[in-house]
């Protein structure tokens, strides 16, 4: 089986990219594009920006620190992209793989060691920064991609200094080795998930050993407090995640791992507890996780303002991947919900449509229209009203591309009773003598149907999942129509080649308010229609309209038009409300305090654009969260 994680126990076993292939629509477009354009986008600027190229010093002895380009996790993301295209080469695609991963394998030193910025003449010692040098997250990544090429039937350069690297990884940092972690989780997820490529079992052990160092304060303590590496608790004692949100997220990852393959009841339940109070007090509308820009961080228990929301694309991955395996080692339909609401306005939204720039950030309002920005060069800031072609810092753009890769590995599922269809996208999925083709126009329309094109005797069940959001949906079977609610609607029956059942998702535009904790948006509302969060846009309004300075109607109609601009399918909505009429402060010119005064409204109606599309159309300003009309407002 090919696929990114495969526990050896849980509720669920995943289908793998060799038995779930896209084709077309939402997630199969986005697939392709990945392959043909992002792809190589990010392999062309690790060429630019000399992060490749560093291999190439290193094995040849002459990667004088002066020579050496990036910042000291740079080596990550060649490494991604590594995974990247070991995926879409395992999915049946292509990608130029084999140079790559003979680059790299030449730089490995004797031992296993393999680091571009530390331990050559004129470099730091190795290990001699385990708090900011990455060296073991590199690692992570590595490992990585040599499991995706492990699982895609190769054993290449890159695999084998993968496992040289992991084994050189638990001789130096085993139990009679250097008592010691790094600064940023990511390598217990890769070692558990090469114990399970290989069986070896020192790599899980090792994973375990790193889970069990954090929270005994073994980093140094600085101004963002331990939380930021994850070093502050211990990971059974954490009651929410904290700290910088993407360490969080893959060390939430690991913990998981950890507590599957060892029978760690324990551990597994205190990671859904914090996974539970997360999501309940610190997770943003569109799914996104993080709202400090200080230390890329979780804030505080309703701490979610929109204009200052960090919401780094890669916290919003390994959210991904955390409901994945959360998902599996329950069943529980909620962790799918999560997945789907992130990967639909978070993933989606962070790549441009043609697939050659990227946000690092998510926040869910833009105040500023900012630059035109120049896709020649790397763009130095993590935030801006537009995507950038790359950064000085681009974990985002390979982060993605390794996961739309995969995406196929994170759709469906089987357990003892049948198949689990828990994210709907248009293909096939297999399993044995069971084959079924999958036709929907999802999110645009709500109708899935599924086609059972081969199947054995035996009678099993197809399980469908209603996000919690729908409410109620309709299930039609060859038995007949009936109402299903959130959760897993499940078919059980003897199935015929030809057989057919239709899912059909209400996903008509509804409104959404806020928890009135959650003190920046109190007084506004969303718009949400099927899985997609909704915005306002200034490119779709005169310029005199402030997006800052508008109010919505929530009990007029919402109405729906197509916007061809950003898509064949796409839907755009139109709302009521005032433009620019906020009170103002009568306190006089240059204070914007004072005692309110009322001004008369200007009615106008607003154009609501899918969240996720937001700047493809130049420089724009946004929001998410909309005032709401007082009712002696409206009209």
């Amino acid at each position: 089986m090919i696929g990114p994680v495969l526990p050896s126990a849980g509720a669920l076993r995943p289908l793998g990219l060799d038995q779930v292939r896209l084709a077309g629509g939402f997630w199969g477009e986005r697939q392709e594009r990945n392959a043909r354009a992002t792809i190589p986008h990010a392999r062309h600027w690790l060429e630019e920006t000399g992060w490749l190229g560093n291999f190439r010093l290193a094995a040849t002895d002459d990667l004088a620190p002066h020579r050496r380009r990036g910042r000291e996790f740079s080596d990550s993301e060649v490494y991604k992209l590594a995974e990247a295209m070991a995926w879409e080469v395992a999915r049946g695609g292509s990608a130029p793989l084999d140079e790559l991963s003979t680059v790299v394998a030449a730089a490995q030193e004797p031992g296993g060691y393999l680091n571009t910025m530390f331990g050559r003449p004129g470099q730091r010692p190795r290990y001699s920064d385990l708090t900011w040098g990455h060296e073991l997250y590199c690692y992570g990544h590595l490992i990585q991609a040599g499991v995706a090429r492990l699982r895609g039937g190769v054993r290449d350069a890159l695999t084998n200094a993968a496992i040289r690297a992991a084994d050189h990884v638990c001789v130096e940092f085993g139990p009679t080795g250097r008592q010691a972690l790094c600064g940023h989780p990511e390598i217990e997820m890769a070692l558990v998930e090469l114990y399970r490529a290989t069986g070896t079992a020192r790599y899980l052990d090792q994973a375990r050993l790193f889970l069990d160092r954090r929270g005994q304060a073994t980093l140094p303590d600085i101004e963002l407090g331990r939380a930021y590496f994850q070093d502050d608790v211990p990971v059974r004692e954490r009651t929410a995640f904290a700290g910088h949100a993407v360490r969080a997220l893959y060390l939430a990852c690991g913990a998981v791992d950890v507590a599957v393959e060892t029978g760690d009841d324990k551990l597994l339940a205190a990671v859904v507890r914090q996974w539970e109070r997360t999501v309940a007090t610190r997770t943003y509308l569109t799914g996104g996780m993080g709202s400090r820009h200080e230390g890329e961080a979780f804030g505080e228990d309703f701490e979610l303002p929109p204009d200052r929301a960090y919401v780094e694309t890669c916290a919003a991955v390994a959210s991904v991947m955390l409901c994945w395996r959360l998902l599996l080692a329950t069943g529980e339909a909620r962790f799918a919900d999560l997945a789907e609401r992130t990967l639909y306005n978070v993933v989606a939204a962070s790549t441009s449509l043609d697939g050659r720039a990227f946000f690092y950030t998510n926040p869910l309002q833009q105040r500023g229209s900012g630059p035109l920005l120049d896709r020649s060069r790397p763009w130095p800031r993590a935030a801006s009203s537009e995507r950038a072609p790359w950064r000085d810092v681009s974990c985002c753009p390979t982060n993605v591309a390794r996961t739309l890769a995969s995406l196929g590995g994170y759709i469906a599922t089987v357990d003892g009773g049948g198949i689990q269809l828990h994210q709907y996208a248009s293909g096939t999925v297999t399993d044995g003598d069971t084959a079924l083709t999958v036709a929907t126009g999802y999110p645009w329309s709500g109708g899935v149907r599924i086609r059972v094109d081969r199947t054995g005797d035996a009678p099993w069940r197809l399980s469908l999942r209603v996000p919690a959001w729908a409410g109620e949906a309709t299930l039609v079977t060859p038995e007949g129509a009936r109402r299903v609610g959130p959760g897993y609607a499940v078919v059980s029956r003897a199935w015929r080649a030809g057989d057919q059942i239709r899912l059909k998702l209400p996903v008509a535009p509804r409104w959404t308010e806020p928890d009135p904790r959650i003190d920046a948006v109190r007084g506004c509302a969303a718009v949400e229609r099927g899985p997609l969060v909704y915005c306002a846009e200034s490119v779709d309004h005169d310029p005199a309209v402030a997006l800052d300075a508008v109010d919505v109607d929530r009990s007029a109609p919402v109405t729906e038009r197509p916007l061809p601009a950003l898509g064949r399918d796409v839907v755009a909505l139109t709302v009521a409300g005032d433009r620019g009429a906020l009170p103002v402060a009568a306190a006089g010119a240059g204070w914007p305090y004072g005692t309110p005064s009322t001004v008369e409204p200007e009615p106008g109606d607003l154009t609501l654009v899918p969240y996720h599309l937001w700047a493809n159309r130049g420089p724009a300003t946004m929001r998410v969260w909309l005032p709401v009309m007082s009712t002696q407002d409206r009209r």
